[in-house]
């Protein structure tokens, strides 16, 4: 068996119209509509796919539930962390961590989409952190 790549993460949710617009202004990429149920943000690195709830028919009924995840945190490598606060702060009044120093070397800010998801906007500060993501 070959080696599995992560390359996206899909997240489900009953107002794609919102949830695309939210990630295309926190994250300043512009979606890629396949269909009106379903967008890709794109960059390098990650593709964050979002579907509506009618994508759902194609794998079955029950499988997926949208603005109920509590078990993940879906990350952001940026430039300037304090910077994207203040954009963010714009967007939801949802800040869990203002930006906060990590112990492992990450200058982190956690805030909440409009379905709830967290989301982790980071920046490495330390020496070891740098080099991780250089």
């Amino acid at each position: 068996m070959g080696k599995a790549n992560l390359v996206s993460v899909r997240i489900i949710t009953a107002d794609i119209k919102r949830l695309v617009q939210f990630f295309e202004d926190a994250t300043g990429t512009k979606a890629k509509w396949a269909t009106d149920d379903f967008a890709e943000l794109i960059s390098e690195a990650f593709t964050l796919a979002i579907g509506s709830t009618r994508t759902l028919a194609f794998f079955g009924e029950g499988v997926a539930e949208p603005a109920t995840n509590k078990s993940i945190i879906i990350e952001f490598l940026v430039e300037n962390v304090d910077d994207n606060y203040e954009m963010i702060k714009g967007l939801t009044n949802e800040i869990v961590q203002k930006p906060t120093t990590m112990p492992w070397g990450n200058r982190s800010l956690l805030f909440r989409d409009p379905d709830g998801n967290l989301i982790n906007f980071f920046t490495p500060v330390s020496d070891e952190a740098k080099k991780k993501f250089a």
